[in-house]
């Protein structure tokens, strides 16, 4: 789909469909200039349709010749807090239904109209564009109709042209994660993951570093190695690198890259199985924000890291009561195999160690118990810095990813002390998600860090927390937030 600005007039727009986003209650003053040329057909068809422009409704209208668009759709976006955040997460939404709802009336021309539009929301509005006309057809035998070109009718201006053009790169990277944890689990594999990032860097111009299972071995990685143990896909350690010149921080994003996760010994339901592919999510948006950094000229250094893994019950699987040493010499008693994420995690932050990082971000589908708490709504997020975790619920807020802040009491900590080894990698339902953080933050070796339980945000397979720009499947939760984050947070 190509995104455009144009200054044309709304009564003039060369479209199929012309689309006004309308604010709850405000139906007559947003299309008071289309109504008088309609004869008042607008005001009218809303009343007697009851369209007040709450959330997510919809009104569709012919114009009958009076206008250069043969229709128009007015939609809701409901009670418009003063927030700007709030306000453009209500454009984005906004914007994702109009391309659905156009492209199911089999539309290829679309255009968006919204009275007094200030160049950050035309961020917002193009970034619903690309999120709403999102699907994943890589294994569809025929192309479905879909928008080919979406109009922004705003004035055009230097800071209207470059928000348009961050926001293409922010859904762009997003819809790139979004097709990596759609992609089958026999097509994604570690390796695989590992080529997407040699892809990613050559593309990019960063720096690629595989390690395998030999060298793994070596750099005494046996957390990875045990979880992978189970899979004759060989578990992969996969660093990407981006250096700009006179880079102001150094800054570890941490990916947890359970390409499948059977849950091991401890094997999960099959209903509990069937989105397992999801489990590389955290990975996925890792990759996702790497691949923007340098379209959007982020001036810190970002190392991503992923160790991916099969989590299978093969003959090499690893067992309750293993007690497995991690890359920094600390040893593990397995209490669960189906909690795994964290056990790989604990070899990617201690390998991240290297870099010296003035901050830490990890992104994992971790826990139910982020579920349970949360739903599929917000994702948790925990650490050990107070600034870093407030800049990255701020980010959160202005990409429409909510994050909420669960406490890491010192009790939680305590819980994963192992009478037969350093840490233990399960201890209990309560609490799951602060347990599983307090295991992972014993790796991140005293430097400010965040830890970000997506369990719930990355994948919806349940009508529950879909919303028009999150489809059914992968949502790419985290890209935008992280790119957000190192745009503007860091110092």
């Amino acid at each position: 789909m190509r995104v455009s600005l144009s200054n044309v007039s709304p009564a003039q727009a060369r479209c199929d469909v012309l689309a006004i986003p309308v604010a709850e209650g405000g139906v007559e003053g947003t299309v008071a200039p289309l109504d008088e040329a309609l004869g008042g057909w607008i005001r009218e068809a809303a009343h007697l349709s009851g369209f007040e422009g709450k959330r997510d409704r919809i009104l569709w209208l012919y114009t009958h010749g009076k206008l250069l668009p043969p229709r128009l759709l007015l939609v809701g976006m409901g009670r418009l807090p003063s927030q700007d955040a709030a306000g453009w997460e209500a454009l984005r939404r906004a914007a994702a239904l109009a391309v659905r709802e156009s492209r199911a009336q089999g539309a290829r021309r679309l255009a968006l109209w919204t009275p007094g539009l200030r160049p950050p929301s035309v961020g917002a509005l193009v970034e619903g564009l690309y999120l709403g006309a999102y699907r994943y057809e890589a294994y569809k035998a025929f192309d479905e109709p879909q928008v080919e070109e979406a109009q922004i009718l705003a004035a055009r201006s230097g800071e209207a042209a470059e928000a348009l053009r961050r926001a293409r790169i922010l859904a762009e990277a997003t819809c790139f994660a979004r097709d990596l944890v759609n992609a089958p689990p026999n097509e994604m594999t570690p390796p695989a993951l590992a080529s997407v990032a040699r892809r990613i860097a050559r593309d990019k111009d960063l720096r690629v570093r595989v390690y395998g299972p030999a060298e793994l071995e070596r750099m005494g990685a046996g957390a990875i190695l045990a979880v992978g143990g189970g899979s004759k896909q060989p578990p992969q350690l996969i660093v990407l690198d981006y250096r700009p010149p006179r880079a102001r921080q150094t800054v570890v994003l941490a990916g947890k890259g359970v390409t499948f996760d059977a849950g091991g010994l401890d094997i999960k339901t099959a209903e509990g199985m069937e989105t397992m592919k999801s489990d590389m999510a955290g990975a996925a948006a890792v990759w996702g924000a790497m691949r923007a950094l340098a379209d959007l000229e982020v001036p810190h250094r970002v190392v991503g890291i992923v160790g991916a893994v099969e989590n299978l019950l093969g003959e090499g699987a690893f067992k309750p009561g293993d007690v497995v040493r991690a890359m920094n010499g600390k040893t593990i008693e397995i209490t669960n195999t189906d909690a795994e994420g964290r056990v790989v995690l604990a070899d990617v932050m201690s390998y991240a160690q290297r870099y010296r990082p003035d901050a830490i971000v990890d992104l994992a589908t971790l826990t139910g118990a982020a579920m349970i708490a949360l739903g599929y709504v917000a994702a948790a997020i925990m650490g050990n810095d107070r600034g870093l975790i407030q800049d990255l619920i701020r980010a959160g807020e202005v990409a429409g990813e909510r994050l909420w802040e669960l406490p890491l009491y010192e009790e939680f900590r305590e819980a994963m002390r192992s009478e037969v080894a350093d840490l233990k990698n399960s201890a209990g339902r309560y609490g799951g998600a602060q347990k599983g953080a307090a295991f992972i933050g014993e790796f991140v070796g005293g430097r400010p860090w965040a830890h970000l339980d997506i369990a719930g945000v990355a994948f919806l397979d349940k009508a529950e927390g879909q919303a028009p720009h999150l489809p059914k499947g992968a949502t790419g939760f985290g890209v935008r937030t992280l790119l957000r984050w190192l745009v503007e947070a860091p110092r």
